[in-house]
């Protein structure tokens, strides 16, 4: 299978705030390995924007801190999948965890 998981990016480690993020690792999957990761920079925060604008990257998963419901339901409507509440560590260490089936997750820490 192959996949392209988004990380919002503070510092380099996991975001908590999922729409004021610094940057995005993308992270491409296959073969439930990482084959290529690359950072981009997002456009100005706006409500709304970043689900369309992942989709257009071929992004299918998300990893997140936190996130409001509604980008949560904007990510669905795009078909990409949502996990929130991942604890704020490297997004290498976060994807490799996610392929195991090993990802922490706790509360979403951004449930306005």
């Amino acid at each position: 299978m192959k996949y392209t998981v988004a990380i919002p990016l503070e510092n380099g480690r996991l975001c908590s705030h999922f729409g004021h993020c610094e940057q995005f690792a993308i992270i491409n999957v296959e073969n439930n390995a990482i084959v290529d990761e690359k950072l981009i920079t997002p456009p100005p925060h706006e409500p709304g924007l970043l689900p369309g604008w992942l989709a257009e990257r071929g992004v299918t998963d998300v990893i997140a801190g936190g996130m409001g419901q509604r980008a949560i339901s904007l990510f669905e409507e795009q078909h990409i999948r949502v996990s929130v509440g991942a604890q704020p560590k490297a997004p290498e260490e976060l994807v490799s965890d996610w392929l195991k089936n090993a990802l922490v997750t706790g509360n979403n820490a951004c449930d306005h």
